[in-house]
């Protein structure tokens, strides 16, 4: 296979976070098919489930927010390896305990993914320090091979996670123990992120920081509106999204059409797949229409389909839908990224990713106490979707509305120095 010319040039930096972000998103998939299934085999019920599922995501946006909007200062390397400290505490504490308090406490002070995507400060300081290390030009090209990694990982971590949790099963151990074995891997791959991070070098750290930048709120000086305004719209495309975080999905399909570990792995190792080749196309469609047009034009008819999945009467027409809708719908996540990154000061793109980023964890939080209850009543259990669908909708046409005229300097035709985002 031909490496594309945007990865054949990255730094070696570049290329440890491609498999930081590798097996990061692999942990998070091996966990995410059979977190709620296990929380329920320890004995929590569906609210609880929820409320903990709540907590956290809240957890891991305070934990960003105080991460990313210093990492600039404290120094990127080091934020992310206590961010991958966090992560491995909440593997381990969730693995040797049922008590409900511990892992309230866990879940709110360490890093756990119920949704199978990015949680706590990594991807918004990785974001930053990939900006450092390659050109404006590629920017978006090289986030869109970074979030095509990401997808195909999760995707192989989802299916891992069903195939070990049903193996598991089949040799004799309970369904308990099965899942407990998935958690134990979570906490290992902590341990993995910190030797991957520890190789970074000073090369991802930002060459400038001013000093309305260490004085400005949140990080923030010249961008902070336009940071606020996009991170108000992204909050609510995640509260959407949390409606149908994968955890959730994979335990709705469980309940609907009786769907095991083994089959639940396939279904979202099929649905990753497609999203991270939805991202890669992302790219080559920015370039023509422009990033705003590709973010919202792509998720729109995603979205509509969101909406098809309860409505299926049967198993295979459900992920038919399901995979049709996911080949469309992270086209919208590289380019979101990098219109980030080129409307922002050098010394902000910690802080900016970071602020969008805790944004957008903070609407996912709220929709999982939401969601969970509403599966445990056949009536209601494919109302998260239509939820989800509908307040996504929205999203779009508010961000067509406020964005549509605020192009990225690449786009005017202008250097990355002359950018002047809007206050």
């Amino acid at each position: 296979m031909r490496i594309p010319p945007a990865l054949r040039s990255l730094p070696g930096d570049g290329r440890a976070l491609f498999a930081t972000r590798v097996v990061r998103l692999f942990a998070y998939g091996f966990l995410s098919v059979v977190l709620v299934l296990y929380l329920v085999a320890a004995g929590l019920s569906e609210a609880r489930v929820g409320l903990l599922l709540t907590l956290t995501l809240l957890g891991d946006t305070t934990i960003s927010l105080l991460l990313t909007t210093r990492a600039d200062r404290w120094g990127r390397r080091r934020t992310l390896l206590v961010g991958a400290a966090l992560m491995l505490l909440a593997g381990v504490t969730f693995a040797l305990t049922h008590s409900y308090a511990l892992l309230l406490v866990a879940a709110t002070v360490g890093v756990i993914s119920p949704s199978g995507n990015e949680v706590g400060p990594f991807l918004a300081v990785e974001q930053a320090a990939l900006t450092e290390v390659v050109p404006a030009r590629e920017r978006t090209n090289v986030f869109a091979w970074y979030g095509l990694a990401g997808s195909f990982a999760t995707a192989a971590g989802s299916l891992a996670g069903g195939g070990l949790s049903q193996a598991v099963q089949d040799a004799g151990a309970t369904p308990l123990a099965s899942y407990r074995a998935v958690v134990v891997g979570y906490a290992a791959a902590g341990i993995a992120l910190a030797v991957l991070f520890s190789r970074l070098s000073r090369a991802v750290e930002t060459t400038t920081v001013q000093a309305a930048g260490i004085g400005g709120r949140f990080g923030l000086h010249r961008s902070r509106g336009v940071v606020f305004r996009l991170a108000g719209l992204f909050s609510l495309d995640a509260f959407a999204g949390g409606f149908v975080v994968q955890a959730i999905v994979a335990y709705w399909f469980h309940l609907r059409f009786g769907a095991q570990p083994a089959l639940l792995g396939g279904i979202f190792f099929g649905a990753n797949l497609l999203a991270g080749c939805s991202a890669l196309a992302a790219a080559w469609v920015a370039r023509r229409i422009g990033l705003v047009n590709t973010m919202v034009f792509t998720h729109l008819p995603s979205n509509v389909l969101l909406l098809l999945v309860p409505l299926m009467p049967t198993l295979p027409l459900a992920i038919a839908v399901l995979f049709l809708r996911f080949s469309i719908s992270q086209m919208d996540v590289p380019t979101r990224q990098s219109y980030t990154m080129a409307m922002v000061e050098p010394d902000e793109r910690s802080a900016a990713a970071g602020v969008t980023g805790v944004a957008r964890t903070t609407g996912a939080a709220l929709s999982p106490a939401i969601a969970t209850p509403l599966l445990a009543s056949p009536a209601l259990m494919g109302l998260p979707f239509f939820l989800a669908g509908g307040l996504k909708i929205v999203y779009d046409l508010l961000l067509w509305r406020g964005f549509r005229s605020l192009t990225p300097p690449e786009e005017r035709g202008e250097s990355t120095g002359s950018r002047r985002p809007v206050s």
